[in-house]
C-alpha cells in the first residue's frame, strides 16, 4: 500500500517540481533572456544584411552608369589620332582618367561581390562586408574627385569637403556627448535611433546617387574638340560660357555629395551614429546635403539668375505652405483642449503602425520624384546645343529656343 501511495504521489510531485522550477525567477529570466538574445541577434543580422544590400545596390547603380558614360565625354569621330567612342579624358588627362576608371571599377566589382556574398551570416557577424562597403565609399570619393575636376587643386578642395564634414561630426560628438553615458539607452530609445538612422540613410543615398553622376557629367555637356576660341576637348561647356554659375553648381553639388557619402560612412558605424543622432550632428550634415542639392539644381537647371530665384521661391513657397498647415493643426488641437485617452493599447498600437506605414509609403515616393526630376532638370528633353553658331549658345537647351512655352511648362 505504501508503494501504491508513493506511485500515486510521484506524478503530482513531479509536476509540482517542474512548476516550481519553471516559475523560479532565475530560471524564468534565463529562459526568456536566451530567447530574446537570439531574437535580437537575428534582428540585428537582418538589419545589417538590408543595410549592406542597400549600399551595394547604390554603388553598383552609380558606378555602372559612370563607367559607360565617363567624365569628359567620348570622341565623336576618328581624327587627329583619336578613335570615335574612346574617352576624351584618356587622351587629354590620362593619369586623372586612370584614377577615376580604376577607383570606379573597383567599387563596382566589389559591390557585385558583396551582393553575392551578403547571404553569408559569418561574414556579416565579422563585419567583413561592412568594411568592404566603406572601402567602396572611399573609392567613390576618389573617383568623384578625379573625374569631376580637371586640375589638382580642385580635386584637393573636393576631398577636403569630406574631411571637413567628418571632423565637424567628430568634434560635435566629442563636445556635446562626452559627459553623457551613451551605454544607458532604453530599448524604446534604441528603436527611435534605428528609425531615424533609416531615414537619414535614405536621404543620404538619394543625395549621393544624384550628385555622383551630375558631378562627373555636369549640365551642358563637354566640348568635343579643341577650337580657335580656346575651348578644350573634355572640359565642361558650362564652365566656359557661365563660369560663375558653373562654380556655384560644382561646389554645391560637391558639398552635397561629400556630405552624403560621409554621412553614410558614419551611419554604418553604431559607435558614431548613435551619439551623432542624439546630438543632432548628423541632422546638420543632412540639411547641408539637401540644401547643396537644391543649390546645385537651381544653378545647373537654368542659365539666368531670375530663373534660379524662381526655383528658390518655389522651395520657400512649399515650406511656407507646410508651416501654415502645421500651425493650423496645432491651433485646432489647442482649441480642443487636452483629450483623455480612453482607447485601448491595441488601438494606439494600430495608430502607430498606420503612421509608420504611411511614412514608409511617402518616403520612397519623395525619393523617386526627386531622383527623376533632378536628372531631367539638368539634362532637359530635346538635348543641348553643341556650338555657339546661329545665335545659339553651347550648353543651352534646344527646346528653350525652339519652343519656349513648352520648355517653360516642362521646367516649372
Amino acid at each position: 500500500m505504501l508503494q501504491e501511495a508513493a506511485e500515486k504521489l510521484m506524478l503530482p510531485s513531479m509536476w509540482f517540481a517542474w512548476l516550481v522550477l519553471f516559475l523560479h525567477p532565475y530560471f524564468y529570466r534565463w529562459l526568456f533572456l536566451e530567447e530574446s538574445a537570439a531574437q535580437q541577434d537575428n534582428k540585428l543580422l537582418e538589419k545589417n544584411r538590408s543595410l549592406v544590400m542597400l549600399l551595394a545596390t547604390l554603388v553598383v547603380s552609380i558606378t555602372y552608369a559612370a563607367g559607360l558614360d565617363p567624365p569628359g565625354g567620348l570622341w565623336p569621330d576618328d581624327r587627329d589620332g583619336h578613335k570615335g567612342g574612346d574617352p576624351v579624358l584618356l587622351a587629354t588627362h590620362p593619369t586623372r582618367y586612370k584614377v577615376f576608371f580604376y577607383s570606379n571599377s573597383v567599387a563596382f566589382v566589389t559591390s557585385l561581390v558583396v551582393i553575392v556574398m551578403v547571404q553569408s551570416t559569418l561574414l556579416l557577424q565579422h563585419h567583413i562586408l561592412h568594411a568592404a562597403m566603406i572601402l567602396d565609399l572611399f573609392g567613390l570619393i576618389t573617383a568623384y574627385a578625379a573625374g569631376s575636376g580637371r586640375d589638382f587643386t580642385t580635386s584637393i578642395y573636393v576631398v577636403a569637403l569630406a574631411g571637413v564634414v567628418l571632423v565637424y561630426v567628430v568634434i560635435h560628438i566629442v563636445f556635446f556627448t562626452l559627459e553623457d553615458n551613451m551605454d544607458q539607452v532604453h530599448q524604446r530609445d534604441a528603436d527611435k535611433l534605428d528609425k531615424r538612422r533609416d531615414m537619414l540613410l535614405l536621404l543620404a543615398i538619394l543625395a549621393a546617387t544624384l550628385t555622383y553622376q551630375a558631378g562627373l557629367t555636369p549640365p551642358g555637356g563637354f566640348w568635343s574638340a579643341d577650337d580657335k576660341f580656346g575651348h578644350r576637348a573634355g572640359f565642361p561647356v558650362f564652365l566656359d560660357n557661365y563660369p560663375r554659375r558653373y562654380s556655384a553648381f560644382f561646389y554645391c553639388n560637391a558639398a552635397s555629395f561629400m556630405a552624403s557619402v560621409t554621412l553614410i560612412v558614419l551611419l554604418v558605424n553604431p559607435t558614431l551614429y548613435k551619439p551623432g543622432i542624439r546630438c543632432y550632428a548628423l541632422y546638420v550634415c543632412t540639411v547641408v546635403s539637401m540644401f547643396g542639392l537644391m543649390g546645385a539644381y537651381a544653378a545647373g537647371s537654368s542659365r539666368h539668375l531670375r530663373t534660379s530665384i524662381y526655383v528658390f521661391t518655389l522651395v520657400a513657397a512649399v515650406f511656407a505652405f507646410l508651416t501654415i498647415q502645421v500651425v493650423i493643426f496645432l491651433m485646432q488641437n489647442h482649441r480642443r483642449g487636452p483629450t483623455v485617452n480612453v482607447s485601448s493599447g491595441k488601438v494606439a498600437s494600430d495608430t502607430g503602425t498606420e503612421e509608420k506605414n504611411l511614412r514608409e509609403y511617402l518616403m520612397p515616393i519623395g525619393v523617386l520624384a526627386a531622383s527623376v526630376t533632378y536628372q531631367t532638370g539638368l539634362k532637359p528633353p530635346g538635348g543641348l546645343w553643341q556650338d555657339n553658331n546661329n545665335g545659339h549658345t553651347a550648353g543651352n537647351s534646344i527646346l528653350h529656343d525652339t519652343d519656349r512655352g513648352r520648355y517653360r511648362a516642362f521646367f516649372y
